[in-house]
């Protein structure tokens, strides 16, 4: 792969821009009482009632009661807050980054396997840090709650694709999970796996895209 022949980026959101510390929303959640939230909350993919929610067959209320059936009196606030601690933070360097890639004229997309509780909440604040929001930093947003279905079933990828007109060809996915990448492929996409060092980090792995030839 050539960055010069790349136009399109798209980013996956835990793992990639955001940091993850799933143990924490583990902790915080059988603190509440949900003994068996490590069995369903995974990294990559999550068991019901969070699968329900993270491909919008569930709606944020219904998923507030199930969780309140094994943790009695939980508000929603303390649930929302709980699961939010599987989102640690977004360095300021990657929103830098990001805002660089858009400047070199690239267009930025995101892919997320995520849910409307941490985007209207967490994320939201989140990329508000340098006074912007996200729509700012990327040219589109495809989020599984949305699109009902998850990485790495490769619907997902195809109606992102189709729906910003994109050519696979010219366009890299970068995620934390192999399988996603694979299922990034098996539609023509580039893609790259995002690790947590500074080898192969989101940064290391667009630095290319920066200096690439206009």
């Amino acid at each position: 792969m050539n960055p010069s022949n790349i136009k399109n980026i798209i980013f996956d959101l835990g793992g990639v821009v955001i940091d993850l510390r799933r143990e924490d929303a583990v902790e915080a959640l059988q603190r509440l009482g949900l003994a068996e939230a490590d069995t369903m909350l995974g990294l990559y993919r999550q068991e019901e009632p969070f699968l329900g929610l993270e491909t919008g067959r569930l709606h944020a209320g219904e998923f507030f009661e199930l969780i309140r059936m094994h943790c009695p009196g939980a508000s929603d606030v303390d649930i929302t807050e709980a699961f939010n601690r599987f989102l640690v933070a977004i360095p300021a360097a990657r929103l830098e980054r990001l805002r660089r890639l858009r400047e070199k004229g690239l267009r930025l997309y995101v892919l997320s396997n995520t849910n409307p509780i941490m985007y209207n909440s967490w994320i939201a604040e989140h990329f508000r840090q340098e006074g912007l929001s996200i729509n700012d930093y990327f040219d589109g947003v495809t989020a599984s709650f949305q699109e009902l279905c998850c990485k790495p079933d490769t619907r997902i990828f195809s109606n992102l694709v189709r729906r910003y007109g994109l050519d696979p060809s010219e366009t890299l996915m970068l995620d934390d999970s192999e399988k996603n990448c694979e299922a990034a492929r098996a539609v023509g996409l580039h893609a790259m796996r995002v690790g947590s060092t500074p080898a192969d980090d989101m940064l290391a792995l667009t630095d290319a895209f920066l200096k690439a030839d206009d």
